[in-house]
């Protein structure tokens, strides 16, 4: 199965984290995505992918939070703030999974729609 590049590299990074929180647990899934990772200019995109791994790391890290219920006695704005702040990280995931399709001329873009509520 074939994604688009910008898939692919956020599958294979999430993959890479996935892998490393996990003790390996997903080997296959992370050899699936290496190898057509290999398929790539990889030089062209080394720094944006390793931006999106820490990116993925550290969007593991607040979503675990929320999944493992380690916000007991954390406060409503304090949680409406981690939220808000893993929406950031997401909207920048998308600028550099955009990046990585630019840098290899691949026209699949993520479009990332502003919500406004009437």
């Amino acid at each position: 199965m074939k994604f688009p590049v910008i898939e692919l590299v956020d599958r294979y990074t999430i993959a890479v984290v996935k892998h490393k929180n996990t003790a390996g647990a997903n080997q296959a899934e992370l050899d699936f995505y290496h190898n057509q990772m290999l398929e790539l200019d990889l030089d062209r995109i080394y720094r944006e992918v390793n931006a999106l791994i820490k990116l993925h790391f550290k969007i593991w890290s607040m979503e675990d939070d929320f999944k493992k219920c380690r916000l007991a006695g954390v406060d409503l704005a304090e949680i409406g703030q981690r939220a808000l702040d893993i929406r950031d990280l997401n909207n920048s995931r998308v600028t550099l999974k955009n990046q990585i399709a630019e840098l290899l001329d691949d026209s699949v873009r993520e479009i990332k729609q502003d919500h406004v509520s009437a």
